[in-house]
């Protein structure tokens, strides 16, 4: 992604996590410890190079994932994510898109720092109100 700090997950979420990691094999996790896990796992591949594109491109259930984030209340990551929703019926490589295409993602994608800015304390929120 375009000059963007890495999310650094504070020591409470990444506790959740681990702890949400090790019993879901053993329970399924509330709609809202699935959210979290969701937006914990995604963050990476908004973060990678190719983000939106890569997102699309993945095996993840995009849907899901999208009324994940729209759970926790992220909404600008959640338009970022419905106006690129195109990426996922074009060519696996990105190098193949149109010049107008790759113009458009890239203008979508300048939106996603300052939503990736505000998660954080968008997640800790949710943990507060939903998970504790």
């Amino acid at each position: 992604m375009l000059s963007q700090e890495p999310v650094e997950w504070p020591d409470q979420v990444e506790a959740l996590v681990e702890r949400l990691e090790s019993e879901a094999p053993e329970r399924a996790l509330s709609r809202e410890e699935r959210a979290l896990m969701d937006v914990y796992e995604t963050v990476p591949i908004l973060e990678s190079e190719d983000c939106l594109h890569e997102f699309w491109q993945s095996e993840i259930n995009q849907q899901r994932v999208i009324n994940s984030f729209d759970l926790i209340g992220a909404a600008a990551l959640v338009d970022s994510l419905n106006a690129s929703r195109w990426c996922g019926s074009c060519s696996p490589d990105r190098n193949d898109y149109s010049e107008t295409e790759a113009e458009y993602l890239a203008t979508i994608e300048e939106d996603l720092p300052s939503g990736m800015e505000e998660l954080i304390d968008l997640v800790l929120a949710f943990i507060e109100s939903e998970l504790e």
